[in-house]
C-alpha cells in the first residue's frame, strides 16, 4: 500500500496517562463495526456515490476533453470556487507544484490561480494583470448559488466584456454545477449563459467530499496529472472495507476510533502536520473536511493544520510543551537522499560538520522522525502516516482515507457527516446584511 499508519505512540501503554487507553480504543473500534456495515450497504445500494467514485471511468473522457480545450492556447487558468469547490482541486494540483512557494513561477503549462477567497483588492488586482484573451475561467458551485463564486464570475465576465472579448465568452469560460431543476434557479448556469459549457456536479456528493469528482479532477487534468490514478488510489482505501475486514484491519476505522477515543479523554484538538510542501494544501483540505463534517450539536474536535519543518519553529513549542488537549497526526514522505547535497567544506564552515554529505531530504526525514518521537516522549499522543512516494495514487488513497475516517467518526459521535446547517445560517444572514436588512 502507498501509505502506512502507526498509532503506537498515541497509546497509553506507550506514552502514559495522556495516551488513549486500550479499553477506550477497543470500545471505539467495536462501535466502528456498525459504521463499516453501513458503508458497505451504501456501496452496494449506490446510495452514497462517493464510494462508487474509485471504480468510475465513464466521466474521465469528458473531463480530459474539457481539460484539453481549456488548456489549448491558455497562459492562465482561473478557478473560481470556495470551500469544497476549490480545496480538493488545490490539494491535487499541488502535486505538480501549483501554489507552492518558489515553484509556481517556473512551472510548465498555464499558470493556475485558485481564487477561493473573496477579497476585493486581490480579485481586482488579478483581473487587472491577467492577459484576458488567453485566460480561461472555471466557475464551480454545486448549487449554483454560492454568493462568492457568483460575484467573482460576474466580475470576470464584466472584465472580459470591457476588454472587447464578449464574443469569446463561450471559449473563455467554463462551469461545473448541478443540473438545472424545474422550478429552481441555478444562478451560475444562468449567469454563464447558453454559450458556456457546464459539466454536471453530482448532486449527491457534497462540496467537501468532491475532490475526486470533476471539481478536483478538471484542474488536475489541465496541468497534466493522471486523474485515473487518483481514483485507483482511492479504491485501495476501500478494499478492506468491502472485504468485510474487522475494524482493527481498516486504517480509516482505526483513525476514526483513535480520534474519538482521544476526544473522550479531553483531546479536543486534532493537529495534522505533513512534512511536505506538496501536502500543505492537503492540511487545509483536511481542516474543512473535519470541521464542517463533525462540528455540530456541541460535538466534534477542532482541526489545526501545520506544516513541517517550518512549524517546528513556531507551533511546535506549544505542541510539545503546552496543554495536553491535542491528538497529533504527522505525515511524512520518502525524502531521504533527495534534494541538494551539502558540501563537506561548507558544512564545516557553517559549524555543522555532521551535515556534510547530507541532502536536504535527509534532514527533513530526520526531522519527520524526531517530531513525533519528541511529542510521544513528552506524553503527547501522536499518530504517524508515512507515504514513501507521493504521487497521484498515494494522494488518492490518502484523500479517500480521510473521507472515510471522517464519515466513521461522525457515526461514532452521532452527527450527520454531510450537512452544514451553521454554514447555511451564515450565508442567509450575510445576504440580509448585504441588502440592508
Amino acid at each position: 500500500m502507498p501509505f502506512t499508519q502507526d498509532i503506537v505512540n498515541a497509546r497509553a501503554e506507550t506514552i502514559g496517562a495522556h495516551g488513549v487507553t486500550k479499553g477506550a480504543l477497543d470500545d471505539a473500534l467495536k462501535r466502528c463495526e456498525s459504521a463499516l456495515a453501513w458503508l458497505r450497504k451504501q456501496h452496494e445500494e449506490g446510495s452514497l456515490p462517493l464510494l462508487r467514485l474509485p471504480a468510475r471511468t465513464d466521466d474521465l473522457d469528458d473531463i480530459a476533453k474539457a481539460a484539453a480545450r481549456l488548456r489549448a492556447g491558455a497562459t492562465d487558468v482561473v478557478v473560481l470556487g470556495t470551500g469544497g469547490s476549490s480545496l480538493g482541486g488545490q490539494t491535487i494540483a499541488a502535486l505538480a507544484g501549483v501554489g507552492i512557494r518558489g515553484l509556481e513561477p517556473f512551472r510548465e503549462g498555464p499558470r493556475v490561480h485558485f481564487m477561493d477567497n473573496l477579497d476585493p483588492a486581490t480579485f481586482a488586482g488579478l483581473l487587472t494583470k491577467l492577459p484576458l484573451a488567453t485566460t480561461r475561467f472555471i466557475a464551480i458551485s454545486k448549487s449554483g448559488g454560492t454568493g462568492e463564486t457568483l460575484m467573482q464570475t460576474a466580475a470576470a465576465l464584466s472584465a472580459v466584456k470591457a476588454a472587447g472579448l464578449e464574443s469569446r465568452v463561450g471559449e473563455l469560460f467554463f462551469g461545473i454545477s448541478e443540473a438545472a431543476k424545474p422550478g429552481k434557479q441555478n444562478g451560475l448556469r444562468d449567469l454563464l449563459g447558453a454559450s458556456v459549457e457546464v459539466l454536471e456536479h453530482d448532486p449527491a456528493i457534497g462540496g467537501r467530499y468532491s475532490g475526486l469528482t470533476n471539481t478536483g479532477l478538471l484542474p488536475a487534468a489541465i496541468i497534466g496529472l493522471d486523474i485515473k490514478a487518483l481514483r485507483v488510489g482511492a479504491g485501495m482505501t476501500l478494499v478492506p472495507v468491502l472485504a468485510k475486514k474487522a475494524a482493527i484491519e481498516v486504517p480509516a476505522a482505526v483513525g476514526a476510533a483513535l480520534n474519538v477515543a482521544a476526544a473522550n479523554s479531553g483531546k479536543n484538538i486534532a493537529v495534522l502536520m505533513p512534512y511536505s510542501d506538496r501536502l500543505e494544501r492537503f492540511s487545509r483540505w483536511y481542516v474543512q473536511l473535519w470541521a464542517e463534517s463533525l462540528g455540530k450539536d456541541g460535538k466534534g474536535t477542532t482541526p489545526i493544520g501545520a506544516l513541517g519543518p517550518v512549524d517546528q519553529h513556531s507551533q511546535l513549542q506549544l505542541f510539545n510543551s503546552g496543554p495536553h488537549d491535542k491528538l497529533f497526526t504527522i505525515i511524512t514522505i520518502g525524502t531521504a537522499g533527495q534534494g541538494p547535497r551539502m558540501d563537506q567544506e561548507l558544512a564545516k564552515r557553517a559549524g555543522e560538520p555532521e551535515l556534510g554529505g547530507k541532502t536536504i531530504g535527509d534532514l527533513v526525514a530526520a526531522q519527520g522522525r524526531a517530531t513525533p518521537d519528541t511529542l510521544a516522549k513528552n506524553g503527547y499522543p501522536v499518530r504517524t502516516i508515512h507515504v514513501e512516494k507521493l504521487d497521484e495514487t498515494s494522494l488518492g488513497e490518502l484523500m479517500m482515507h480521510f473521507f472515510l475516517e471522517t464519515i466513521i467518526a461522525a457515526h461514532l459521535i452521532g452527527v450527520d457527516a454531510f450537512d452544514q446547517p451553521a454554514v447555511e445560517e451564515g450565508k442567509v444572514l450575510a445576504k440580509q446584511y448585504l441588502v440592508g436588512r
